[in-house]
């Protein structure tokens, strides 16, 4: 019997920094060999790019790049077997390719089988698909590659079973959405006990534009039980020891992290997002109108948590129409957390604007234009404070709001970041509550209790011009998340007008959502990659 020390490297890389990302390959494996003199280290899908790359695959310097990151590993010459993702041409063609470099040479390459193409995954945009499995020695145990979906179908692992493989090593960028994990492992435990073999399955961490990747890298044994389970959302390296012998390969128990709750893994997954989001992007900190509302609130929590309060910036931007009780609410959040608040009145600009606008608007009628001008003077006022300052705006409309076009288009929308643009409204109350059970109560109960309302007309609510939002969150769910009509809604027994009402401003708002801020992608159906309606249609409700 021998021992096979494994190392995990659970990464945030950078997209299309591919020095950097060498950089910290070459570091993580050195920290490999010193901290666990382990014999091999696998590392996350196309960690040299970062995932995904998109169309920087179509660069012309792409393969030069490439190119001189594998001869940096390569120059290292470590004494370990390093599995890293790539993107490699061969005679033309783009392949997602997993390479294994050990004292300085290149010993085996696999090339990606099963490309996914739904939902945000578009990779038969960029790449062809491998057809053979690889196999390579490993301390005298025959270890196979896979990459990500490979995992997902049986036929890559049969065919690492058939060549005499004992131990899969499955390279991934797996993002994250509410449930992922527990999926995840069902389906690495159903390939583990199909192939008679430990898979061992490292997933990339952080944030990349809409997409948060959740880490959970994880071992199964032959038997599909788990037997190590990384800590989700953090940047480490793990190691773990094997026992190899001829009838196979063995997984001792080891650490296993909990799977974070579905509030807790949302609510990572967030703060996580943007906080790369921010820092990637290289702003100094985030401004954000605070309302006294409960959207704004858990925004302005998800920003301290993410960034620190020193580098978060909240303005109350009151009007006519903003109570006491919101005045009183956003002060008290902002005094609680400890960020550099202010108080802007929108009164003397709005008063200008509708001087300006007087002659225009002669003999009609006040409606939602009065209101929507209220919005975009706070867009101005926070636009200007984010270009003196270098400051991203974060806007804080929810999914539900998103949906139906509940927002004003530069105005609430107005900025450059959405952290709940795919958080419905009923899972936001349930965040803020959520995030007060971290420790100190930091958003004020009563902007978890009060009725929402955007303030912008006398005694308004948001119920006045919408269903109430325990029946229009599950609507949404149904039409936007599982392309349900309209009838089939009704027929699941919710009302007829409005079930329409909420379908007909789905549909007539893509125009908005187009121009909206990117957010981050929590559910299996966000609005952005993964959602891609035609904005001018003659589609009709109905069946």
């Amino acid at each position: 019997m021998s021992t096979l020390t494994i190392a995990l490297a659970q990464l945030n890389t950078y997209v299309g920094d591919i020095p950097g990302n060498t950089q910290k390959v070459i570091q993580f494996a050195q920290r490999a060999l010193n901290e666990t003199s382990a014999d091999a280290i696998v590392f996350p899908e196309l960690t040299l790019t970062g995932y995904p790359p998109e169309d920087l695959l179509l660069r012309p310097s792409l393969d030069l790049r490439i190119e001189r990151a594998l001869n940096e590993i390569m120059a290292a010459k470590l004494p370990l077997a390093i599995i890293v993702g790539y993107p490699k041409r061969i005679d033309g063609a783009l392949y997602n390719m997993a390479g294994v470099i050990q004292d300085g040479e290149l010993i085996a390459e696999y090339a990606k089988q099963c490309l996914p193409n739904y939902q945000v995954f578009d990779e038969k945009r960029y790449f062809e698909a491998g057809n053979r499995p690889c196999v390579f020695m490993l301390k005298g145990t025959l270890a196979a590659i896979t990459i990500c979906e490979d995992i997902w179908f049986p036929e890559p692992m049969a065919q690492a079973r058939d060549v005499g493989a004992q131990l899969m090593l499955n390279l991934n960028a797996s993002p994250y959405h509410q449930g992922k994990q527990t999926q995840r492992e069902m389906i690495v435990a159903a390939r583990a006990q199909e192939g008679a073999m430990p898979v061992v399955y490292v997933n990339l961490v952080g944030g990349q534009d809409e997409l948060v990747f959740d880490g959970g890298s994880m071992v199964v044994d032959a038997n599909g039980q788990t037997q190590f389970r990384a800590p989700a959302y953090k940047e480490e390296l793990f190691s773990l020891q094997l026992e190899a012998t001829q009838a196979g390969v063995t997984v001792p128990a080891q650490a296993l992290a909990a799977i974070p709750s579905n509030h807790e893994a949302v609510y990572q997954a967030l703060v996580l997002g943007m906080r790369d989001y921010v820092n990637k992007n290289r702003f100094k900190g985030v401004v954000l109108g605070l309302s006294g509302g409960i959207d704004s609130a858990l925004t302005l929590a998800m920003a301290v948590d993410a960034l620190g309060a020193d580098r978060v910036e909240a303005v109350m931007m009151p009007f006519r129409y903003t109570s006491d009780l919101s005045k009183n609410d956003a002060a008290e959040q902002a005094r609680r957390m400890g960020v550099r608040y202010s108080s802007i009145s929108i009164e003397p600009m709005y008063e200008a604007f509708m001087a300006q606008l007087a002659e225009e608007f002669d003999g009609l009628k006040r409606d939602t234009t009065e209101e929507n001008l209220q919005a975009r003077c706070r867009g101005v006022l926070l636009m200007a404070i984010s270009n003196k300052k270098g400051y991203l705006v974060l806007t804080t409309g929810n999914k539900s709001e998103m949906a139906v076009g509940y927002s004003t288009l530069y105005g609430d929308m107005a900025g450059g970041f959405d952290a709940l643009k795919d958080v419905p409204k009923t899972l936001v109350f349930a965040l803020a509550i959520y995030r007060n059970t971290l420790g100190e109560e930091v958003i004020p109960d009563t902007v978890i209790t009060r009725p929402p309302s955007a303030e912008l007309a006398p005694d308004q609510k948001d119920e006045d011009s919408l269903p109430p939002y325990d029946i229009l969150d599950q609507i949404l769910s149904l039409y936007v998340g599982h392309d349900f009509s309209a009838e089939s809604i009704i027929a699941k027994g919710f009302a007829r007008d409005q079930v329409e009402r909420a379908v007909r401003l789905v549909d007539i708002n893509e125009y908005k959502r187009r121009q909206a801020p990117i957010g981050i992608r929590i559910s299996e159906r966000g609005f952005g990659r993964d959602r891609r309606y035609p904005i001018t249609s003659g589609w009709k409700m109905g069946e």
